[in-house]
């Protein structure tokens, strides 16, 4: 019998929306000196220091940490601080480093270290507000102290009214996540991110700011403009050719998409070298890889998505929400009709230390054990990764791919009303997931579904799936495939053989022997 649901997964919308940190970074890899850098962006704000060099590493700080390349943000606040070390926006700076490094006790030692250099009502006010926002960061769910965040950058913003930092901050505040760096911008952010731009038109944060705003809006014409600002004035930094690439995706755009992936992992190799730094202490690397790995496998080239998304997955990591992405692996080997090695997959993510990534495992196990048509193995798996979520903080990254698990045993076990619900209730979960990633993998999620509903002979949600793949990516060929599919069983044979033409030509740098492209060649015939 599988164990209740959907307790779960409201349960786990409820749960905090920041991704949570399993390892910290070395503290000699955050000291290790550093020099002036180009191509990284453009930022500044007066740190109230004699010294011309320790204000520029801070300002190179200042936009590592706008690019979220948290290392480089704490080795040129460090440097800073060696050649002034009363520099009290340094120490701050260094302390929003140090959290996204997993290194939350030296953030304190930074913050109260920041408290004793202040010496001016700028630098105080920066600091205070600062210290406000880590105490909100560590009960998140306490609405009182992230109103004492906003309250406090609305009155410094009122004593400096021109400090592009403070408006800046003032607009990530907006988010309901006091630990909110970026990445979950809303709209009520826009304005204050436009203000910085005005207030400094060569300033790349306020771009990737509203790349994020916008994207999360659903506006990717808008976000795609800023992505491209953005890519331009930060030329050096991975993550802009990668923000850069996630829109191009979301146009309909693949192609483009996957040169600017590519991009971006040649600048994390070739700065992981240059640096002495293991790739895995950047979460970005990884996710990149992945992110190439599935505009490939989108765009049909298989074989080249097969080697991105199998290195991502033997990649160690450090973030839960990272360690979560590598069922993109499994699941690309399922869509491939691979289960055996779906499962030996699988089974490396059940090995893991963490009990999220563990269950991710048994849902994957679970997929692997339906393909064998082992049902009881199937619901023990389900059963087994519903009680390692229910106790694991973060476990509802995996509440959307558990249900998915059940709705499909349900299907194949002659209970169908209860498939059919699960299934269009991931389907509804999945895309209203806010940001571009979730956007990636809800796509693949609706294609899984629409395979299943067309194995088990459930031909009415087949065509509600595909009809959701088609208004979630109409440009994706797999789209209109599964369309066709739908439409010849029905015996539409004007509508099959429009969407398996359709589907051809968004193949058309796919991999000669695409399975899929030789069945519409047949088919077209």
């Amino acid at each position: 019998m599988i164990a209740p649901f959907f307790a779960l997964l409201v349960a786990a919308v409820l749960q905090a929306a920041h991704p949570h940190r399993l390892a910290p970074i070395p503290l000699e890899i955050l000291e290790r000196p550093v020099t002036i850098r180009t191509g990284i962006g453009r930022a500044h704000d007066d740190a109230g220091t004699a010294s011309k060099e320790a204000q520029a590493l801070y300002d190179q700080g200042l936009a590592y940490l706008h690019a979220f390349v948290w290392i480089e943000a704490a080795r040129s606040f460090n440097a800073a601080l060696r050649l002034d070390p009363k520099l009290a926006l340094a120490h701050t700076g260094l302390s929003v480093a140090l959290v996204e490094l997993n290194r939350p006790a030296d953030a304190q030692q930074a913050i109260a270290a920041a408290r004793a250099a202040a010496s001016t009502d700028h630098a105080r006010r920066h600091v205070e507000a600062r210290a406000l926002q880590m105490a909100a960061e560590e009960t998140p769910a306490d609405a009182a102290k992230l109103a004492a965040y906003r309250r406090a950058l609305d009155a410094a913003l009122a004593a400096f009214p021109d400090d592009v930092e403070l408006v800046l901050l003032r607009g990530l505040a907006e988010s309901s996540d006091p630990a909110e760096r970026g990445q979950g911008s809303t709209l009520a952010s826009v304005p204050y991110y436009e203000r910085a731009l005005k207030m400094a038109p060569g300033h790349a944060a306020p771009r990737h700011y509203l790349i994020h705003a916008f994207e999360n809006a659903g506006r990717i014409d808008e976000a795609l403009t800023h992505a491209a600002a953005f890519a331009e004035l930060a030329a050096a930094i991975p993550h802009a050719r990668h923000r850069h690439g996630h829109d191009l995706r979301r146009a309909g755009r693949v192609q483009d998409a996957i040169v600017a992936f590519e991009a971006a992992d040649r600048l994390h190799r070739e700065y992981a070298k240059r640096e002495r730094i293991p790739l895995e202490y950047d979460w970005h690397f990884e996710h990149n890889l992945g992110l190439l790995g599935t505009s490939l496998q989108s765009a049909g080239q298989m074989k080249r998505a097969e080697v991105q998304l199998k290195a991502a997955f033997a990649l160690p990591t450090g973030l839960l929400v990272q360690a979560y992405n590598k069922r993109d692996w499994p699941m690309f080997l399922r869509a491939r009709g691979r289960n055996q090695e779906a499962e030996a997959a699988a089974r490396v993510l059940i090995g893991n230390a963490n009990p999220v990534i563990q269950a991710t495992g048994q849902i994957e196990v679970g997929f692997a054990m339906l393909s064998a048509s082992r049902w009881g193995d199937a619901a023990n798996a389900a059963n087994t990764a519903l009680r390692l979520l229910r106790a694991a903080p973060g476990g509802g990254v995996a509440a959307n791919a558990l249900l998915a698990l059940q709705g499909e045993i349900y299907l194949r076990t002659a209970d169908r009303p209860k498939g059919n619900a699960a299934f269009l209730e991931v389907a509804k979960r999945v895309r209203a997931a806010p940001g571009p990633d979730a956007w990636s993998q809800a796509l693949f999620t609706l294609e899984s579904l629409a395979r299943v509903a067309r194995a088990v002979g459930d031909w009415p949600l087949a065509g509600q799936m595909a009809r959701q793949m088609i208004d979630h990516d109409p440009s994706y060929a797999g789209s209109h495939y599964a369309l066709a599919l739908v439409a010849e069983h029905d015996e539409d044979l004007a509508t099959a053989r429009r969407e398996f033409a359709v589907a051809q030509k968004a193949w058309a740098n796919a991999d000669p022997d695409l399975p899929e492209l030789a069945e519409i060649r047949k088919k077209l015939k």
